[in-house]
């Protein structure tokens, strides 16, 4: 049986053996780069350094994100006072895993320490692997320059003492963990409690971490408290929560929040959970209307609530059985029960908690499924800390912000990602599993001398992170690496190839983890739930192939690595190496236990993806085949994924016909701006049609999206079965999100999470292009014809009229003059009065409305004044009274409901709903009046028009936080900056 020693060797520093005067950094050509990093906005310089050091193969676009997000920018003992080289940043992080490896008792000797160091650094500076954020921000400061900073409430696990104690600063420990889950509980004060909610997630927030937590145990509006009195209601604390992540994310920080909501299906509130995003959505659709910055980090956005957090709901195998039989019973239901009080508890049916659920998801992302069940069928650990096998706080009951790391309550886990791509010989063709496995058992090093010497938000998390010892290696550039073997992403031999690397990565950790176990000793709680991860790791040898037996307790039929693939496509050594892993697991595992419960996650890898000039993002595919290489003295050079070129050499192509091919994908177009000038832009690598490019060789370059005015993109399956060839090889779970086009509709969300439930996915995050309202707002004719009048903005309505022909009766403005006469229509909505003026012509026409309120000085009368201002115009330029009044129909935001002292409106959704009533009724139209005159007959209105889907481009106007870019894509669950590498997630 092998030991530790197999890590501690000179793999890709032999060089280094004979050498008495090279160190490692000699083994690399250095070259001295400018970072200069401009707010896209304001034209602000947010980072200027100059003469920084970083090797010579190093992308510009690296060099700036690494600079300008992972360089000490202060206190450093040098002659500019900063970090001003990747030597400087690699010798701090790999000094401080060395030391704490030595004080665990791993590393033993001096030579096996110098080893360590010398393949660790290579391995980083050459862009095979990347500790996620946190470890960049946080590692090594004090250990390297004598940087301390103040305590900030941390607190470890002291393995001499067996206790948790205050960390007395910030850097002598680290906090290297980018995932936290978080338990809370149903009380205002004290220990996980909601008050301390806010205080744990600053901490998390203020180090660059994320946060999780499944709020279910919060009581829900209306039950009894036990002081007397009703409780507020959980919405109500969630709405708290979130406005202080966003405050934290504008606060200065290292970068945004990222949080998780989660809530159990049977909750009482869980209808206003599942419409609250969506509801906030419709607000900030009215906002933009009436000429608010409508992007991500516009007002719109920043005035509603919930905008600082992923939402997720448990979902139970029986909920989504019930779900499956619709068909058959359409009156399912399900209880949902107060979590003290049952007199709140009501039964509700499954076709609305589910048609709401996917709605919601279709009109704005969220929330997102995850299935519990599933989840906890491969939860290593369900005893918990205390053996309590059936106790709700030891199950799965969330996960991180971004969705990759999944297991008890108040733990943590610290990310890598390793780069495929570098691992892959493309003269022969081969990939190298020794250098892989080299390096992932060294990773695995470093991810538990991160715990050794790690400090952590709230004592809990010390001591369970502790007990523990959760780990998260993945892997990034997949995408890259497929195309290049000339795979398709959505393929039977993609997928063979994904889960097999996957599956070697999972597989070799465990084996490192048991060998770190039987040099140390296995994790502290592993003997109560050993039974259970064996259990679990022999189902993942199954899925490997490495076991014929049928899985244990698996509600489904998980997906195999097929391996007459690997052998068909001669990857015979991938598909032995992928069997011997998990033997090896199991083998040393059962003699010696595993020093980690968990091992893989696959997280969105976005910042750490770039400063690795990684082609791809994690597991996704790629986004687009269109590049811009950011130039060295500013600018942006436009070129094709230069993986293309490799791939189409692979597969055969001339390098005449690969030329034709790449300027056929930067071909350009000409477009006219509304002042009448012309510009060319590029198509935005549409593949199809290109010459010499064979028809079975287009799916090897599908990507996420349709590229331009390409029809092709990867099918929602295709991203469904990616994750479940995943899913059943790692420990944790897939952040992951499946793209669909802007014409999907609510029964393709419904679709992909059955499917995505069937197939054993644990969680899924589904997107609609442009279902967000952060998108470009549509300026010309030309555009806005595209769009239904009730769903463009005011500007646009103006910019029509303007437009309209000159063989029109009307084509200009006819201003109201002189004295007019009109009607004043008084109401109260709530506490708010608000009184509405229609003036007219002398020939009868409406010329004017003007809406005003008793709140002087307020958001609410700027509002207004801006509404009466359009509509008035709009008048002017005689749009139909009634073409405004259906516009302006069934928008709902605050205020809404009930009204007073009209005689005729008694109930509207929002003041725009209410002036659409007021224009109808001046129309002589009462039939959306609750109340009609004497006279009128009661007419059934027509349906409201559906709602108009169209293709078209991509587009985005979501603003990088840091830089103001506009090039923020998704990635995963969350959204990065291509131009400066900021990412929404926590990893």
């Amino acid at each position: 049986m092998e030991d530790l020693k197999i890590l501690f060797k000179r793999f890709y520093t032999k060089e280094l053996e004979s050498s008495k005067t090279k160190t490692v950094y000699d083994l690399f050509k250095w070259k001295k780069v400018d970072v200069k990093i401009i707010d896209h906005k304001t034209g602000k310089v947010l980072t200027d350094m100059k003469d920084l050091e970083f090797p010579y193969d190093y992308s510009q676009n690296a060099c700036d994100i690494i600079a300008s997000k992972y360089f000490k920018k202060s206190g450093i003992p040098n002659e500019c006072g900063y970090e001003n080289s990747m030597k400087m940043v690699a010798h701090r992080l790999v000094s401080f895993w060395c030391e704490a490896l030595k004080d665990e008792g791993i590393i033993k000797t001096e030579n096996e320490a110098s080893i360590f160091y010398d393949e660790l650094v290579y391995a980083l500076l050459n862009q095979m692997y990347a500790p996620n954020s946190p470890q960049w921000f946080n590692t090594g400061l004090s250990l390297i320059y004598g940087i301390n900073g103040e305590a900030q409430g941390h607190f470890y696990y002291d393995s001499k003492e067996k206790k948790v104690l205050q960390s007395k600063d910030s850097y002598t420990r680290t906090q290297a963990s980018a995932c936290f889950i978080i338990s809370i509980e149903d009380k205002l004060l004290g220990s996980h409690s909601i008050s301390e909610q806010y205080v744990t997630e600053t901490k998390l927030f203020k180090g660059g971490s994320g946060t999780g937590t499944n709020f279910s145990t919060i009581r829900a509006k209306g039950e009894k408290l036990s002081g007397g009195g009703i409780s507020s209601g959980l919405m109500s604390f969630l709405k708290g929560l979130d406005r202080n992540a966003g405050a934290i994310k504008s606060g200065g920080t290292t970068r945004r929040a990222a949080k998780m909501l989660c809530l159990n299906v049977d909750h009482p509130e869980i209808m206003d959970y599942i419409t609250w995003k969506a509801k906030e959505e419709d607000k900030v659709k009215a906002l933009g209307k009436m000429g608010y910055d409508a992007s991500f980090e516009g007002e719109a956005y920043e005035t509603v609530s919930g905008q600082n957090a992923n939402n997720s709901v448990m979902l139970s195998d029986e909920f989504m059985k019930k779900v499956c039989n619709l068909k058959n019973n359409p009156d399912e239901t399900i209880e949902l029960k107060g979590r003290v009080d049952s007199s709140v508890n009501k039964v509700e049916k499954i076709s609305n908690l589910w048609e709401a659920f996917n709605k919601s998801s279709w009109r704005c992302a969220d929330p997102s499924p995850l299935f519990s069940d599933t989840l906890n069928a491969w939860h290593t650990c369900p005893g918990g800390e205390d053996g309590n096998f059936n106790a709700d706080y030891n199950k799965i009951n969330s996960t991180n912000p971004c969705g990759e790391y999944a297991f008890l309550d108040d733990t943590s886990c610290n990310l890598a990602s390793i780069n495929l791509y570098k691992f892959y010989d493309t003269e022969n063709k081969t990939f190298d599993l020794e250098g892989y496995k080299h390096v992932i058992g060294l990773v695995q090093l470093l991810l538990e001398a991160s715990i050794h010497w790690g400090q952590f938000p709230t004592e809990d998390v010390a001591r369970k992170t502790h007990m523990f010892r959760t780990t998260g290696l993945g892997i990034s550039n997949l995408a890259a690496l497929l195309m290049v073997m000339g795979y398709p992403y959505d393929s039977e031999e993609g997928r063979a190839i994904s889960s097999s690397l996957i599956g070697v990565l999972t597989g070799y950790s465990y084996y490192i983890s048991s060998l770190m176990a039987k040099e140390v000793g296995a994790f502290e709680k592993y003997n109560i739930n050993k039974e259970h991860m064996l259990k679990v790791l022999r189902n993942s040898a199954r899925a490997a192939g490495s076991i014929d037996t049928p899985f244990e307790k698996i509600g489904y039929k998980p997906l195999v690595v097929n391996h007459s693939i690997l052998e068909k496509e001669d990857l015979r050594y991938i598909s032995s190496e992928l069997k011997n892993s998990w033997n090896s697991a199991l083998e040393s595992g059962e003699k010696y236990g595993f020093r980690n419960a968990q091992v893989s996650v696959m997280a969105p890898t976005g910042t750490i993806s770039f400063a690795m000039d990684c082609a791809s993002t994690s597991v996704e595919p790629f986004f687009s085949h269109v590049i811009y290489k950011k130039l060295s003295g500013g600018g942006y050079m436009t070129l094709t994924n230069p993986l293309i070129q490799e791939s189409l050499k692979h597969l055969g192509y001339s390098e005449n016909e690969i030329e034709d091919i790449t300027n056929y994908i930067l071909r350009k177009k000409k477009v006219k701006t509304d002042d009448g000038t012309e510009y060319e832009t590029i198509l935005d690598g549409k593949i199809e049609g290109a010459p010499h490019l064979k028809k079975e060789h287009l799916a090897i370059f599908d990507t996420a999206n349709k590229c331009g005015s390409g029809n092709r993109f990867i099918s929602p399956m295709g991203h469904i079965l990616m994750v479940a060839s995943i899913v059943p090889l790692i420990s944790g779970s897939v952040s992951k999100t499946v793209n669909l086009p802007k014409d999907a509709s609510v029964e393709d969300f419904k679709n992909v999470i059955i499917n995505s439930w069937k197939l054993g996915v644990k969680g899924i995050t589904l997107y609609r292009d442009s279902s967000k309202e952060s998108q470009p707002l549509n300026t010309s004719l030309d555009e806005a014809s595209k769009t239904a009048p009730e769903d463009m903005t005011y500007a646009q309505l103006l910019n029509m009229v303007k437009n309209i022909n000159t063989t029109q009766k009307y084509i200009k403005r006819e201003r109201a003059v002189g004295i007019r006469n009109g009607k004043t229509h008084p109401a109260q909505i709530g506490d708010i009065k608000i009184y509405t003026t229609v003036n007219r012509r002398d020939n009868g026409e409406i010329s004017e409305v003007y809406i005003t309120t008793d709140r002087e000085g307020t958001l609410i009368m700027g509002l207004l004044n801006s509404l009466s201002k359009s509509i008035s115009v709009m008048l002017q330029y005689h749009v139909p009274p009634k073409d405004i009044s259906e516009m302006l129909r069934g928008q709902k935001y605050e205020p809404y409901g009930f009204v007073q002292k009209h005689p005729y409106i008694k109930y509207v959704t929002s003041i725009s709903d209410l002036i659409s009533k007021i224009i109808d009724i001046e129309l002589n139209d009462f039939t959306r009046c609750q109340v009609k005159p004497e006279g009128i007959k009661d007419i059934t209105p027509q349906k409201e028009i559906k709602e108009k889907l169209s293709q078209g481009e991509r587009l985005y106007d979501i603003t990088c936080p840091n830089c103001s870019s506009t090039r923020m894509v998704r990635n995963g669950t969350c959204y990065v900056c291509l131009d400066c590498g900021t990412t929404t997630g926590c990893s």
